[in-house]
């Protein structure tokens, strides 16, 4: 009865705190619990407090710092390219023309294809015996072999590069599209070029939406799973294993849950480091005199 009797905005409130504690608080809580325990699924019985140790016991785990140099050299060549593409293409999709929005949605169209879907085509589309693009280039003398030991964490940029530069694109453009024309029409009538226009007007402005941008898809980058599990499964030796992979094949395969969720609070924290700096930079230039 006392539920009854809470205003209408409380009572419209708690399904949707149900649902947190459900699926967001209770996880977190619980996998923070397991990361101070020696957990492991094939010995639940003997269940351990160990406190700090598996967070401590990660600095000799190269294999885990493997991962994590995988992961950070993933996030910055891919988000880095994609937002320089991105943003490239929303500049010429920007101008007014004929076929202005035809272009739109052919270079939209990747970022609506499963991940898993995408790491699948590009697996047989670039293997070296059965896929076509080195049988195209194979025709003019040129073999690549893409998920060699050297070449194989540069594949899989690309392929994240090709389905999510579209997305860039389309925050990118939507940003394009929201600037106030009157610091444009000023820039012209003081006989700026396009290069000092863009240098100077475009970019300050664009600043906010370009680190917001960076933001969320750096948030979703470090999450990269699907291709590995697709293509490479981490290999080859470990030389595409991410920290996703890795906290998974320590986790589900190896069936050490401590140890793999002091893994992902480790990630959560770089993450976060990594998020709030970028943040802080973009206050910081809204309010510079």
């Amino acid at each position: 009865m006392q539920f009854l009797r809470l205003p209408l905005k409380y009572r419209l409130l708690i399904p949707l705190i149900v649902v947190l504690l459900a699926v967001l608080i209770y996880p977190l809580i619980f996998s923070f619990w397991v990361s101070l325990h020696d957990y492991r699924l094939t010995a639940l019985h003997e269940v351990q407090f160990v406190g700090l140790a598996n967070y401590i016991g990660l600095s000799g785990k190269m294999s885990y710092w493997n991962a994590l140099r995988n992961t950070l050299i993933f996030v910055f060549l891919a988000v880095g390219l994609q937002t320089i593409i991105g943003f490239g293409l929303a500049l010429l999709l920007h101008r007014p023309s004929r076929f202005r929005n035809f272009f739109r949605a052919v270079l939209l169209t990747p970022m609506f294809i499963t991940p898993i879907a995408v790491g699948l085509m590009f697996r047989f589309m670039l293997n070296l015996q059965v896929g076509v693009l080195p049988y195209l280039l194979d025709k003019v003398g040129v073999t690549i072999d893409w998920f060699s030991p050297r070449l194989a964490l540069f594949s899989i940029i690309l392929i994240d590069v090709w389905q999510w530069t579209p997305f860039m694109l389309l925050l990118l453009l939507a940003g394009l599209e929201s600037l106030p024309v009157e610091p444009f029409e000023a820039a012209r009538v003081d006989g700026a070029s396009a290069w000092s226009t863009f240098w100077k007007v475009t970019l300050p402005l664009m600043r906010p939406v370009l680190i917001m941008a960076l933001i969320i898809r750096m948030l979703d980058a470090f999450k990269v799973f699907e291709y590995i599990y697709a293509i490479t499964q981490g290999g080859p030796g470990e030389r595409t294993e991410t920290i996703l992979w890795h906290i998974y094949k320590v986790g589900f395969r190896f069936f050490r849950m401590s140890e793999a969720a002091s893994m992902a609070y480790v990630l959560v924290l770089v993450t976060l480091v990594l998020v709030v700096a970028l943040y802080y930079n973009m206050k910081r230039g809204e309010y510079r005199p």
